[in-house]
This record gives C-alpha cells, sequence and structure tokens, in this order.
C-alpha cells in the first residue's frame, strides 16, 4: 500500500444488487413488525378483553426476544453459515406470526409473539454480515447505505400499514401480512444468495455468557418500563439485577479463554468503540423519538393512527434522500464527515419539537421530520461501513451482531428512559400534554450530543484496500 489514494470503489452489479434486495426483505418484515402491532393495540384489548397493562406485554415481549435473539446471531453465522441461519430465522418469524394470528387469549399471544421475536431479532444481524461477506469490503459501504435505510423506514409505515389493515380487515391479519414477504424472501434467497461456508474455527456456544448477557438485556428493559409505569419494586428489582448481571456478563467476556458471545475486548479496538457509541445513543435518540412522537399526535393533537403515520412521512422521505446522497457520496468523503454531519442534521430537525408546548405548525414538523430523516440515513451506513470494511471477514458476524445489538438494545432502553421521563413531566405539567412533551425533547437532544461526541473519535479518512 502506498500514498494515500483510496482504490477506485468496485462496481456494485446487478447480482449483487439482487442480494441486498433479498436479504433487505427480511429486515423490512422484522422491524415493520415491531411498529405495525402498535396501531392495534385498542382492538387487541377489545377482543381479548384485556387491561392496557396486560396488552402492552404483547409489544413488550416481542422486544425482550429481540434483544434476547441478537447475541446468539454471530455464534449461529458461524457455525451453520450466514445462509443457513437467515433462512432459519425467517422461518421462525413465519412460524411466530401464524401462531399469533390463531391466538386465543392475551397469555398465548404473548408467548408466540416471543417466538416471533427470536426470528426477527436475527434477521437484521445476519443479513447485513451476509451481504457483507459476499460485497466485499470494498463494496459494503455502497450496498449497506441502501440497506441500512429500511429500519428508519419502518417506524413511519407500521402505522400506515397497521392502520389499513385494520380498516378492512380483522386483527389477525396484523400477522398475517408477514407471510407473502417472507415466502418470497425465503424463495428468493434459496435461489439467489450465495452459501456462506460456516467458520472453520469451531467454537462452542457461550452458555455461561448468554445466561448473562440476554437474560440480563431482557430484565434491565423490563424494569425500565416498570419504572415507567411507576411501579416501584419489580422497577428496583428489573434494573438492579439487570446491571448485576451485565456486570458479570463483562467480567466473565474478560476473562474466559473460550470465545465469548459478544467479545468486549471488541469494543476497546479502533474505531469498533466509538462506532459502537453512537449507534447505541443514537438508537437510543432516534428510536425514543418515533415512540414519542405517534404519540404525541394521537394523545396531545387527537390525530387518529393513519392520520400520524402521515404525518411522520416525511421522515421516511427524508430518509429515502438520505440513502442516494450517501450512496453516491460514501466512497468520495471520509466517514466521518458524513455521521457528524448527520448528527448535527437530526440535532437541527430536533430542535422544534422542544418548543411543543407553543403549537409548533404542521408544516414546521414535516421539514423538521424530513431533516431528522436526511441526517439518520446519513449516520447508519457510514458507521456500519466503517466497521465492516475494517475487519477480518470471519469476524464479520461476531461483529454486526455486536453492532445490531447496539442498536437495538439503544433503541430500547432509551424509549423506556425517555417514557419514564415523559410520565414525570406529565405528572408535573398537569394537562399541557404539549409541554410535557417538549421537556422530553430536551432529553432527546442530549442523546445526540453523546452521540456527536462519540462521532468525533471516527477515522478521518476511509479503509484502504492493501
Amino acid at each position: 500500500m502506498s500514498g494515500d489514494t483510496a482504490p477506485a470503489p468496485e462496481r456494485v452489479d446487478r447480482h449483487l444488487l439482487r442480494v441486498a434486495f433479498i436479504l433487505v426483505l427480511g429486515t423490512f418484515m422484522a422491524t415493520l413488525d415491531a411498529t405495525i402491532v402498535s396501531v392495534g393495540i385498542d382492538t387487541l384489548t377489545d377482543e381479548f378483553d384485556a387491561s392496557v397493562a396486560e396488552i402492552q406485554w404483547v409489544t413488550t415481549a416481542y422486544l425482550l426476544a429481540v434483544v434476547g435473539a441478537v447475541p446468539a446471531s454471530g455464534w449461529l453465522a458461524d457455525r451453520f453459515g450466514g445462509k443457513r441461519t437467515w433462512l432459519a430465522a425467517v422461518g421462525v418469524f413465519l412460524l411466530g406470526s401464524v401462531l399469533c394470528a390463531l391466538a386465543w387469549s392475551v397469555t398465548s399471544l404473548i408467548v408466540f409473539r416471543v417466538v416471533q421475536g427470536l426470528g426477527g431479532g436475527l434477521l437484521p444481524a445476519t443479513g447485513q454480515a451476509l451481504l457483507a461477506r459476499v460485497a466485499g469490503p470494498n463494496r459494503t459501504g455502497r450496498v449497506i447505505s441502501v440497506v441500512a435505510v429500511v429500519p428508519l423506514l419502518s417506524p413511519v409505515f407500521g402505522p400506515l400499514v397497521g392502520g389499513s389493515v385494520l380498516a378492512v380487515g380483522t386483527w389477525p391479519w396484523l400477522f398475517l401480512i408477514n407471510l407473502p414477504i417472507g415466502l418470497v424472501a425465503a424463495l428468493l434467497a434459496r435461489r439467489h444468495v450465495p452459501a456462506v461456508p460456516p467458520s472453520t474455527r469451531r467454537t462452542a456456544f457461550d452458555l455461561r455468557g448468554a445466561a448473562l448477557l440476554s437474560p440480563g438485556l431482557a430484565v434491565l428493559v423490563y424494569g425500565l418500563t416498570e419504572v415507567a409505569h411507576g411501579r416501584t419494586l419489580p422497577a428496583t428489582v428489573g434494573v438492579t439485577a439487570g446491571l448485576a448481571m451485565l456486570a458479570g456478563f463483562t467480567v466473565h467476556g474478560l476473562r474466559t479463554r473460550a470465545t465469548p458471545l459478544v467479545d468486549p475486548r471488541l469494543f476497546a479496538r479502533p474505531p469498533f468503540g466509538a462506532a459502537a457509541l453512537a449507534l447505541l445513543v443514537l438508537g437510543a435518540s432516534v428510536f425514543g423519538t418515533m415512540f414519542l412522537l405517534p404519540l404525541y399526535f394521537q394523545t396531545g393533537r387527537g390525530l387518529s393512527a393513519w392520520e400520524a403515520g402521515l404525518l411522520l412521512a416525511p421522515q421516511g422521505l427524508g430518509a429515502a434522500a438520505g440513502s442516494v446522497l450517501v450512496n453516491r457520496t460514501i466512497d468520495k468523503v471520509a466517514p466521518r464527515t458524513l455521521v457528524v454531519t448527520g448528527i448535527v442534521l437530526i440535532l437541527a430537525g430536533t430542535v422544534p419539537f422542544t418548543q411543543l408546548g407553543h403549537e409548533v405548525p404542521d408544516t414546521v414538523i414535516a421539514v423538521a421530520l424530513a431533516v431528522r430523516g436526511l441526517g439518520m440515513a446519513m449516520v447508519g451506513a457510514p458507521v456500519m461501513n466503517i466497521v465492516y470494511s475494517r475487519i477480518e471477514p470471519e469476524h464479520l458476524p461476531r461483529a454486526s451482531g455486536a453492532l445490531n445489538l447496539l442498536n437495538t438494545v439503544g433503541g430500547s432502553l432509551g424509549t423506556a428512559a425517555l417514557a419514564v421521563v415523559l410520565q414525570n413531566r406529565l405528572a408535573a405539567r398537569g394537562p399541557d400534554i404539549s409541554s410535557a412533551f417538549a421537556d422530553t425533547f430536551w432529553w432527546v437532544l442530549g442523546f445526540c450530543l453523546i452521540a456527536a461526541a462519540g462521532a468525533t473519535r471516527l477515522p478521518r479518512t476511509r479503509a484502504r484496500k492493501a
């Protein structure tokens, strides 16, 4: 390697785009389902004659199952191969979807949502790692810039799709809608996605790490949700136990001589540590906002789920535009420049929401969401490209699992933390709902500032081919 000139990017051919489209169907299906069901909560409450406290577990159980499944994705891909693991995840997700549609009680629905979440948690991580292996380091950035926009669009389309389904059909179709998407994705993958062989290094599954990490994350998220509901004892037990289990996992990961489920040392390797911090905190900001805004539109402004979805649509348009921009510039611009610019745009797009107590016009909200969407698309793909282009191919599955875990955990913890803040501000503000939401968005700004601090530690230059 000589000089500082980066090599010309390799061409993204039709075959690679086809593989990317197939794999992104799985990610779209899993991320869409995380939001589409939220629109049907009222319908499910009436159907099963359940309380709000009971029915909220339909969403929470799925989320906890996703958090529990992601850490195992790297080991599964190493052991059985990326394509085989991805197809199995599609099968588990579709099985869970059918079972959810056949549920006869709240308890059965919650159990079946766990099955669905286990498959859904594996799909994004294994799909991204498989795509990165197929693309190679010099084409990963451009392909990931297209794939990474899907999780940003799903929270926007979820309310629209859910509202449309319930307008013409019954509640089981909230789950059955996954079947055609999943079956098409599986059939196309069997034909067009190349098989990536399992790792030649056969490592034993880290049972102790799995017993500490996944349950620890799930218990911590559970504890935070209990804080939001004002239940002191289970909240205290959940948060304390969750943090203790995560601390135990860290100690175990540093001391074990075997391959841990997620290696804590990975976060000390530049640029992984800075990328991890940026994704973790940004996930809290992005997914926390997608929790706050639909709630504000429907409770503070009295909009329907469909109307709220339409008002959120500009964020999806901004994300799509950002994806095109990143695709054209990711091989020409330093990744840190893209990421920091994206975070600045997210900050700028968040500021108007801190003024919701002053009756912000819909036009301002739409523009702010478009700016946020543009910024969000400029962060995810470059961060993933930084890591994927600098890590050895055999380590891609575990690195992808770790990044997706951080994004998921950031979104989960951020949403739970913002729910606690919102609950506190609603109690303090009384009937002034808009001001309570405005107060909460100051915390979102704080998350963005921490993410920006992490982004400044990213590399100034792009990875260069030896």
